[in-house]
């Protein structure tokens, strides 16, 4: 039996409001109320049509956090968006410090 797997790379993937809302599996009301709640894109950005809006990769996984972070916890968008928010800094923060020691290893080797 043959299984076949529709992926696409989301490195440099750019996406309309019609395409992110397929991609994530909710309306485009969904989308356009969280921009406006400025939980997606920025304030510049979200105030033209909705239909200009193009989305990154980031935006596509910020969105599928706050979906699930809505889901399990039963919150509003505003909540949602504060716990995506840390989410994303606990991230990038544990990144930071990942790199930081890997120097520090790599200063020690050649000490």
């Amino acid at each position: 039996m043959s299984h076949e797997i529709d992926a696409i790379s989301l490195e440099d993937t750019k996406l309309n409001l019609d395409e992110l809302a397929k991609s994530c599996q909710v309306s485009r009301e969904w989308i356009i109320e969280h921009v406006q709640c400025g939980l997606l894109l920025n304030e510049e950005l979200s105030s033209t049509d909705p239909a200009s809006w193009i989305f990154d990769s980031r935006s596509f996984m910020r969105v599928k956090r706050i979906i699930t972070i809505e889901r399990d916890f039963e919150c509003n968008p505003e909540l949602a968006g504060l716990v995506a928010d840390m989410i994303e800094e606990i991230e990038f923060l544990r990144t930071r410090l990942k790199a930081i020691q890997r120097d520090e290893n790599a200063k020690n080797v050649f000490k």
